[in-house]
């Protein structure tokens, strides 16, 4: 994690989760590895100064693409770009082989010919065959990471573009072949979920995998480096540090602006640990405050489908709304929230209810029409503040 400019690298992880890839490991991610956690947790930052570096490390070529670098292009382009990216180095060699035979574009594979020096695969190329060249000339065994890969799912080109991928992973290890791994994270672990949970996903029976969170020797990196800073008689103490940590739920950036507030901004601050608490409390409850207002500006209708959406995904199920059974917990989630409740609890109510939902941003919708809370952390909110304790009794 970087706290100005200084990498808190997580080797350790970044070598299980090689050996994992590899199918050396407790567990097998030679079929996909997807990993969720929400955002701003470092998650991107281990990608990119420790992942890569480590499949790197072992021989393996590493291609990282972030669907959240540029909202306005389609994910499918994204991604074909990253791909033609890492196909650039390759040109030379291959002008040096289409020179030798007098020709200005070279045929590989017997399927494709085009100029590897663009920025963009050729509309005709497939990614199956954009991987299987990039295998061929590398060498290598290819691991792409896909960096928000939920942002796939809002374009029906992003969605065609996962099922591409499955089938180039497929093509890339039948008859022997062992030529890729494919690796996607999600911000949020629902969102996430639409790729692996019903029949019709592109990666139906794989499993999400929590990204650890930063945990202890992160936060005596931090005491560490910020006590370097202070005078010594205005020392962080590291249970105060974890404390902050805790509720500003793992979030080095958020952290670092809170110890910033209070020892930078007020010097030689006595009791500092208690300062940070009360900031770090602070915080916490204004995140709190926004998702009680949000939650009781619903109709009992939405609140009823919101929760009953939360609820399928803390029971690891995808979320059928329109299901007999969903249809009869909405109902008596309505009746909990309103028994007088005049709503008749049906598909087109409650359709209506998960578009108002939508209109203000509480869920989301993949193009598919699986649906997931837009904020992971409301989810966190209802579970453990708003409804705490009711979740286990079913």
């Amino acid at each position: 994690m970087s706290l100005n400019q200084v990498i808190y690298h997580r080797t350790k992880l970044a070598q299980a989760l090689v050996s994992d890839l590899a199918g050396e490991g407790l567990l097998d991610y030679r079929s996909g590895l997807f990993l969720a956690a929400p955002r701003r947790t470092g998650k991107s930052t281990f990608l990119r100064n420790d992942l890569m570096p480590a499949c790197e490390a072992q021989g393996w070529l590493a291609v990282y693409v972030d669907l959240w670098s540029n909202k306005q292009l389609n994910p499918q382009d994204l991604i074909r770009a990253a791909v033609a990216k890492a196909l650039q180095p390759f040109d030379s060699r291959v002008r040096q082989l289409a020179k030798k035979v007098g020709i200005g574009k070279v045929t590989l594979l017997d399927s494709l010919s085009w100029d590897l020096s663009q920025p963009n695969l050729p509309d005709d190329a497939t990614l199956s065959q954009a991987l299987g060249l990039l295998s061929h000339l590398s060498k290598k065994l290819i691991v792409l990471i896909v960096d928000e890969a939920q942002h796939a799912l809002e374009t029906p080109e992003g969605l065609n573009t996962m099922f591409a991928l499955k089938a180039a992973r497929d093509a890339l290890t039948q008859g022997g072949q062992d030529a890729i791994r494919l690796v996607f994270t999600g911000s949020s672990r629902d969102k996430l979920g639409s790729l692996v949970l019903k029949n019709k996903s592109p990666f139906y029976g794989a499993s999400i995998t929590p990204f650890p969170l930063l945990g202890i020797d992160f936060v005596k990196f931090v005491t560490k480096r910020w006590n370097g800073r202070l005078a010594e008689s205005n020392q962080l103490l590291l249970e105060d540090v974890a404390y902050a940590f805790e509720l500003v739920g793992h979030r080095p950036e958020m952290l670092a602006k809170l110890i910033a507030q209070v020892s930078l901004e007020l010097g030689e601050a006595e009791q500092l640990g208690r300062l940070l608490r009360t900031r770090a409390i602070t915080h916490q409850q204004g995140i709190w405050e926004e998702y009680e207002s949000l939650f009781n500006s619903l109709t009992p209708l939405q609140k009823a489908v919101l929760l009953n959406l939360v609820q399928q995904a803390y029971n690891n199920e995808a979320f059928n709304p329109f299901s007999e059974l969903s249809l009869a917990s909405i109902e008596q989630n309505l009746l909990s929230f309103d028994a007088k409740a005049s709503v008749t609890v049906s598909a087109p109510s409650v359709q209506k209810a998960l578009e108002a939902l939508r209109s203000k941003d509480v869920i989301w919708r993949a193009n598919r029409g699986e649906y997931a809370l837009e904020d992971q952390g409301m989810s966190e909110w209802l579970l453990n503040v708003r409804f705490s304790g009711v979740w286990e009794q079913g």
